[in-house]
């Protein structure tokens, strides 16, 4: 397990990699390891592509080339998180020898539906508290990966939006109620904003399609900002959820810099 809050690409191959044998034994082996790919956009979409490239570049680097020494099956559930049940089974029946798991609910998911085959969390913000692991030092069981615990910084956060907006009083916390990790978030922010004296407002989308109507719940409770939670959904659709932000002149903060790019307020 490696928890570190900045990282480089080597290094999560690393850590991404650490459970498949030597390129050269497996070439002696003659034998042919299949990976498993989970999460919920493809390494050919504009929306996680960039995160994908570093996981090939670093198979490539290691002597793993497709069709020669490993097979990939890929499993990704787009915008449809009730599909990933059944995207994982067919995983275990193809028994994969390692599952590489994106962003949450997939490796929790990964983790319900088989206890055997290895599992490499690609990031994940707090696989202790969410039950992945036993402890950073000592993962136990059969998931390991990348951790930046980013939970620790949902305070830190909402004291920048704070700082940020004067007289800011009530904060919107856009949810997806399908990802476990945002029930932990909500929990830290809960003791954060008593500190810093703001009233949350939890406005939740469990689909794109949603993004609007939350949007329009935090205007309606007269939220003066609104913070984004981090996740596979709202990664992907980050220019459409700044764009909302600007409509409504919701000043916003964002997990990852990704979403500045795309136009966001803050990020951190």
């Amino acid at each position: 397990m490696i928890s570190r809050r900045f990282f480089d690409r080597r290094t999560w191959l690393a850590a991404s990699l650490c459970l498949l044998p030597n390129p050269l034994l497996a070439q002696a082996q003659q034998k042919v390891f299949r990976i498993g790919l989970l999460g919920g956009y493809s390494p050919a979409s504009p929306e996680a592509g960039h995160v994908w490239a570093a996981f090939f570049d670093g198979l490539r680097e290691l002597g793993y080339v497709e069709g020669r020494n490993i097979t990939i099956e890929s499993r990704f559930y787009g915008d449809r998180i009730e599909r990933l049940p059944a995207l994982v089974a067919e995983l275990v029946q193809l028994r994969v020898d390692v599952i590489v798991a994106a962003a949450p609910p997939a490796p929790e998911e990964a983790r319900r539906a088989t206890q055997t085959i290895p599992i490499v969390m690609l990031n994940h913000n707090d696989p202790v508290a969410s039950g992945l692991v036993a402890s950073l030092a000592r993962p136990a069981g059969n998931v390991t990966g990348m951790s930046l615990m980013t939970t620790e910084l949902r305070g830190k956060q909402l004291q920048l939006l704070k700082e940020s907006v004067s007289g800011l009083e009530r904060v919107a916390v856009l949810s997806n109620p399908s990802v476990a990790q945002h029930a932990l978030d909500l929990k830290l922010l809960e003791v954060a904003a008593r500190t810093l004296k703001v009233q949350l407002q939890v406005v939740e989308a469990r689909a794109p399609e949603g993004f609007a109507d939350a949007y329009a719940a935090a205007i309606k409770r007269n939220a003066g900002a609104i913070f984004v939670l981090g996740g596979a959904m709202h990664f992907a659709h980050r220019a459409r959820l700044v764009q909302l932000s600007a409509e409504h002149r919701l000043p916003a903060i964002y997990p990852v810099k990704e979403y500045v790019a795309a136009g966001g307020l803050l990020a951190y």
